[in-house]
């Protein structure tokens, strides 16, 4: 199905990620990871369970941290 006409359709959307496992496999703290990227703990925490999408940049600046593709750290679903 093409994005245009999803547009147009009543679907809902939502922002999964995989900034827990990045950051796990790095053995790094929420806190750590906070600090790096310039944002609070509870913003980490709050992205990776999932009650917060974070901010074009922010999702740029953990992307360039990990050295991914945005996509890698973040996915758009389909409810």
């Amino acid at each position: 199905m093409q994005f245009a006409m999803l547009l147009s359709m009543s679907v809902h959307y939502k922002v999964t990620n995989c900034v827990n496992q990045f950051r796990t496999e790095r053995c790094l703290t929420q806190e750590e990871l906070a600090i790096a990227v310039g944002v609070t703990r509870q913003t980490i925490i709050s992205i990776e369970k999932g009650n917060y999408t974070p901010s074009v940049l922010l999702a740029l600046t953990l992307a360039r941290y990990f050295e991914v593709a945005v996509e890698d750290l973040f996915t758009l679903t389909y409810e």
